[in-house]
C-alpha cells in the first residue's frame, strides 16, 4: 500500500508541476526535476529507490516507440548523416571526453570507472529539447535531426556502458570484439523490431476491436524490447523499430477510431511515464549523496563542473566540426547543402541529458567478479546525477532565450506541406464528385447539395493552391472562416441541446455519449481547419468577423459550451476576429 500511496502522490505533483511549467513557460520537464529535487529535501517524506531493470523496462520501451512513431521517416532519411554522426559518433565521444576530463581531476579514477561514467552521461535525452524547438519553432530540420538522434542514442549509450562496466567488473576489454559486438546488437535489435513490427501488424489485420488492437501496440513495444533483451540485442533499436515499422502501415490496418484513441491513449502514457522519469530524477539525491561523505562539498561541486563543462564543450565541438568540415573539404558539397551557423549552434546546445542516463548509472553493480566493491560507484552516482541536472536546468533554460537571440523560426514547411496535401484532397474530392455527376446524373441533379459541395470543394482547392496575397484568395479565406465558424456554433447548439435533454432526463447517458462522440470528431476536423485558415487570415492581417446569427428561442437558456480552444460558442455570440 505505501508504494501505491507514493506512486500516486508522485502522479499529483506530476500533474501540478505540468501546470505550472505551462503556466510560468518553462519546460516542464526542467520544473518536474526540480520539483523531485525540492520533495526529495522535505523532512519525513519517504525516500524513494529506483530498481534500474524496472527503470529500463518500465520507462524506455512506450517512450522510445511513441518517438519513433512521431518521427518524420521521410525526413530522418534525408537527414541520416548527421543523425549518426550525433547518434553514434558524439556517443563514443562524449565517453571518452567525459572519461578523461574527469580522469585529470580525479586520477585515482581506474579509465574503466571514467569510462563507465563517460558512457553513463554520453546520449542525451531530447524530449525536453525537441519540445522546446517544437514549441518556439525552429527550422523543420533541427527539429528532425534532434528527433532522429534521440531515436539511435540511447542504443549507443547503453552498448557503450555495458561494455565498460564489463571491463571493470572482469578486468578485461577488446576495442575489437567491441566493435563487432555492436555491429550484432545494432543490426539484431532492428531484425527482432522488424520481425515484432510484422506480427503486430498481422494480429492487428485480424482483429476489429479497438480496445484489443491499442493494447497489442503497447504489447508490441514491450514485446520488442524484452525479446532483444533476452536474445542479448538491442532491445533498445528493437522498440524504435516497431515504431517505425507500425507507423508506415497504422494507415491501413487501423480504423479511424482505433487510431484516434491510440493516439489519446499513448499521450496519456507518455506523458505519465515522462512525468514520473523526470521527478524521479530528482528525488534520487539523498540516496545519491549519502555515500560520500569522504569528500567535500566544494570538491563535489568542482567534480560535477568539469564533467558537466566536459559533456557539454564537445557536443558543441563537435557539431560545429562535423557541420563545416565537410563542406570546407567539398565546394560541390557547400553550393548542394548549405547551411547556417545559428542551426548548428542550437543542436549543439540541446544536450540535456535524462531518464536513460539516471538509469544506467543506478544499474551500475555493487560488485566486481572478484567480490570486491565497484571502485567509486557513488562518486559515478553523484557526477552522473550532477550532469542530469545541469545540462536539464543549464541548457534547458537558456535554450528558449537563445533561440529568440538568435531569430530562428519556423521555415513553414510543415504548414505549406499540409496545405499541398488539403489541396490535393480536396481536388480528389471534386473528381470525385464529377465522378459521381457522370454515373448516376438524373439522381445528381436532383439533389441540391451536390453543386453546393461542389463549390465548397473547389473554394476551398482555390484557396490551398495559392499563398494568401491576392485579394481574391482573401476573400476565399475569410468566406471559409465564416463557414468554418458557422459549423463550430451549430455544432455548439447540438452539444447545448443535448446536454439539455440529458439533464432533463429525456434521454439516457448512452445515448448522449454516442452522440458526443460523432460531434467531437467532427469538432477535432473542423478546429484542424479553423487554426489553418486562421493562420492564413493572420499573415496578411486580414480580420474575418461573423455576424451575429440572431438568438432562437431554446438556445435563450443554454449555458455556453467551451470550444476546443477554450472560448465559449453561443449561437448569439460575438464572433472572435
Amino acid at each position: 500500500m505505501h508504494a501505491v500511496e507514493t506512486v500516486l502522490g508522485l502522479l499529483v505533483a506530476v500533474c501540478a508541476l505540468f501546470v505550472l511549467a505551462r503556466r510560468v513557460s518553462v519546460p516542464y520537464s526542467i520544473l518536474l526535476v526540480l520539483g523531485g529535487l525540492g520533495l526529495s529535501l522535505v523532512p519525513g517524506l519517504p525516500q524513494v529507490e529506483l530498481e534500474p531493470e524496472l527503470v529500463f523496462v518500465l520507462f524506455l520501451p512506450p517512450l522510445l516507440t511513441a518517438a519513433a512513431w512521431n518521427t518524420n521517416w521521410r525526413d530522418f532519411k534525408a537527414n541520416l548523416q548527421p543523425i549518426v554522426l550525433l547518434a553514434v559518433g558524439l556517443v563514443f565521444a562524449t565517453t571518452f571526453a567525459v572519461a578523461t576530463a574527469v580522469r585529470v581531476v580525479v586520477p585515482e579514477m581506474p579509465w574503466a570507472v571514467a569510462l563507465v561514467l563517460g558512457a553513463i552521461v554520453s546520449p542525451p535525452d531530447a524530449v525536453a529539447a525537441t519540445s522546446i524547438a517544437q514549441l518556439l519553432g525552429v527550422p523543420r530540420r533541427v527539429v528532425t535531426i534532434l528527433e532522429g538522434e534521440s531515436l539511435v542514442n540511447d542504443a549507443s549509450g547503453l552498448v557503450a556502458y555495458r561494455f565498460a562496466v564489463a571491463a571493470v567488473v572482469t578486468g578485461h576489454f577488446s576495442p575489437v570484439e567491441a566493435g563487432a559486438q555492436f555491429l550484432l546488437l545494432a543490426t539484431g535489435g532492428v531484425a527482432v523490431g522488424l520481425a515484432a513490427g510484422w506480427l503486430l501488424a498481422f494480429l492487428q489485420r485480424q482483429v476489429e476491436e479497438t480496445p484489443v488492437e491499442i493494447a497489442l501496440t503497447l504489447l508490441g513495444s514491450y514485446g520488442a524490447y524484452l525479446l532483444g533483451e533476452q536474445l542479448h540485442l538491442s532491445g533498445v533499436l528493437a522498440a524504435v523499430t516497431v515504431g517505425l515499422y507500425h507507423r508506415r502501415l497504422s494507415s491501413k490496418i487501423m480504423s479511424p477510431v482505433t487510431r484516434i484513441q491510440a493516439i489519446a491513449v499513448w499521450n496519456m502514457v507518455v506523458f505519465v511515464l515522462n512525468g514520473l522519469a523526470f521527478i524521479l530524477i530528482g528525488l534520487q539525491l539523498p540516496t545519491i549523496v549519502e555515500g560520500l561523505t569522504e569528500y567535500t562539498p566544494a570538491t563535489l561541486a568542482f567534480y560535477a563542473t568539469v564533467a558537466s563543462a566536459a559533456a557539454i564543450l564537445v557536443r558543441l565541438v563537435w557539431v560545429f566540426l562535423f557541420a563545416y568540415g565537410p563542406r570546407w573539404l567539398s565546394a560541390s558539397l557547400r553550393r548542394r547543402d548549405p547551411i547556417a551557423w545559428r542551426p548548428v549552434l542550437v543542436v549543439g546546445w540541446t544536450g540535456m541529458r535524462g531518464v536513460v542516463s539516471l538509469a544506467a548509472a543506478l544499474a551500475v553493480p555493487t560488485l566486481t567478479a572478484s567480490g570486491a566493491p565497484f571502485p567509486q560507484r557513488n562518486l559515478i552516482l553523484f557526477l552522473s546525477f550532477s550532469v542530469i541536472l545541469v545540462t536539464l536546468v543549464l541548457q534547458g533554460l537558456t535554450l528558449p532565450p537563445l533561440i529568440r537571440l538568435l531569430g530562428l523560426g519556423d521555415d513553414g514547411q510543415g504548414e505549406r506541406e499540409e496545405r499541398f496535401a488539403r489541396q490535393q484532397a480536396a481536388a480528389a474530392a471534386l473528381a470525385c464528385i464529377d465522378t459521381l455527376v457522370r454515373e448516376r446524373p438524373a439522381e445528381c441533379a436532383a439533389t441540391p447539395l451536390v453543386a453546393a459541395m461542389r463549390q465548397h470543394y473547389a473554394d476551398r482547392l482555390r484557396i490551398y493552391a495559392e499563398e494568401v496575397v491576392a485579394e481574391s484568395s482573401i476573400h476565399l479565406t475569410c468566406k471559409l472562416a465564416i463557414e468554418a465558424e458557422l459549423q463550430h456554433r451549430l455544432l455548439a447548439a447540438e452539444r447545448e441541446r443535448v446536454l439539455q435533454l440529458r439533464a432533463e432526463g429525456l434521454i439516457d447517458d448512452e445515448a448522449l455519449l454516442a452522440i458526443e462522440r460523432d460531434l467531437d470528431i467532427e469538432e477535432l476536423r473542423l478546429a484542424r481547419v479553423r487554426a489553418l485558415v486562421q493562420r492564413g487570415l493572420g499573415a496578411v492581417g486580414t480580420p474575418c468577423r461573423l455576424p451575429s446569427i440572431g438568438r432562437s428561442a431554446p438556445s435563450a437558456s443554454m449555458n455556453p459550451v467551451a470550444s476546443p480552444e477554450g472560448r465559449e460558442g453561443h449561437c448569439n455570440s460575438e464572433p472572435t476576429p
